[in-house]
């Protein structure tokens, strides 16, 4: 009698060039240790980033504003969806303080959406900006804003603070926008960073591969992401931050990623970061400049 046992279908195991070398060094152990100790909040280490040990090398962080909690449900992001809790009208000092502490050269600063403000989250972000510049004026600036809904105004207060680079992510592809950014739109985002761009901003973009879409997808998003002036462009493989989340459908290999970034540079972005560990403020430093 044949065996009727169900078994479960095997998860696609990650291929080799997945594979993360744990973060060493001094200014990595120097810098953990601090954020151990005042409890700095970092998005670095609260979301695992792959890139931890080499852009701490490079004295660049990414911090997170606005709480954990985010208004939205992509279906891509490990970040809890709910009621945000109340703004912190602190907050913007003890991010100054912690670059300050950790001595950062360049800050990435992205947060949660918080569709349930009248502002956005809009006023927290320029006051962060601004206390950031007054407490280390030697640091440089990137701001991962979300879409503030397209709203003009709201937005017209990142520009105000000028941060040295504003970005946006797209995430993915025109077709797979719907189920994996559920409340967002692709033209919006493409709208917002045109307005970025045509109000004299540095604009840079990110995307996720291995949801299902298809190279002409890929090379399309880019060409969009160019039509509307953007700089800067990461490109990068999808992970599933849990059971509950979207499927990896596909693992880009480490050549199909040369191949983008090759096009990128012939369709004239400034900078093209492409690779299965990209994240969207993988080497953000030199995208300052």
């Amino acid at each position: 009698m044949a065996n009727e046992t169900s078994v479960a279908p095997e998860r696609t195991k990650k291929p080799k060039w997945l594979r993360v070398k744990l973060p060493v060094g001094k200014k990595y152990t120097e810098l953990r240790g601090l954020v151990d100790k005042y409890k700095l909040n970092t998005i670095c280490t609260s979301g695992s980033c792959p890139n931890m040990g080499e852009c701490w090398g490079e004295g660049t962080a990414t911090f997170m504003i606005l709480g954990n909690i985010c208004t939205r449900s992509c279906g891509f992001c490990g970040v809890k969806t709910g009621r945000p809790e109340t703004v912190e009208w602190d907050e913007p000092e003890k991010v100054a303080r912690s670059i300050k502490l950790m001595n950062i050269k360049h800050a990435v600063i992205t947060s949660v959406d918080r569709d349930d403000l009248k502002d956005g989250g809009s006023i927290i972000w320029a006051e962060t900006v601004q206390a950031i510049r007054r407490a280390n004026p030697n640091t440089t600036l990137e701001t991962l804003i979300p879409d503030f809904q397209g709203n003009e105004k709201l937005i017209d207060r990142i520009i105000e603070v000028a941060p040295e680079v504003v970005s946006h992510n797209m995430e993915t592809v025109r077709r797979l926008t719907r189920e994996v950014r559920i409340q967002a739109k692709y033209d919006r985002s493409l709208g917002v960073l045109k307005y970025l761009k045509d109000n004299g901003m540095r604009t840079k973009s990110g995307i996720m591969l291995g949801l299902g879409e298809t190279e002409e997808e890929v090379i399309q998003t880019m060409k969009d992401l160019r039509g509307v002036g953007l700089d800067i462009i990461t490109i990068g493989q999808y992970l599933q931050p849990s059971k509950k989340h979207l499927p990896v459908k596909e693992f880009i290999t480490p050549e199909q990623f040369k191949k983008y970034e090759t096009l990128g540079l012939e369709m004239g972005f400034m900078y093209v970061e492409s690779g299965a560990l990209v994240r969207s403020s993988y080497k953000a430093h030199k995208h300052a400049s």
